[in-house]
């Protein structure tokens, strides 16, 4: 069970490696406010992993608050992208 934590966080880390790549190519600013949306969608799911390993139910609700204000952030950046049209 070890290796499977391990490897999710892996390949949690190989996304993020990914997007600071592609903010770095974006040519747009709405490109990279959507790119760190998925870097902090990234650190928000390292938590489940760890709070798995540890059996600790405070940082199941850590994971799930940042995940909650996370999509929030989202909600606000697509608002402004479109300047509220629906």
């Amino acid at each position: 069970m070890l290796l499977a934590y391990g490897i999710a966080v892996g390949l949690i880390g190989i996304s993020a490696m990914l997007g600071m790549a592609a903010i770095i190519r974006a040519d747009s600013d709405a490109s990279r406010a959507v790119i760190g949306d998925l870097l902090f969608f990234a650190a928000a799911g390292v938590f489940v992993p760890i709070a798995a390993l540890s059996r600790s139910a405070v940082t199941f609700d850590v994971a799930l608050l940042a995940t909650v204000l996370g999509i929030l952030g989202t909600l606000a950046l697509g608002q402004m992208l479109t300047r509220g049209r629906r």
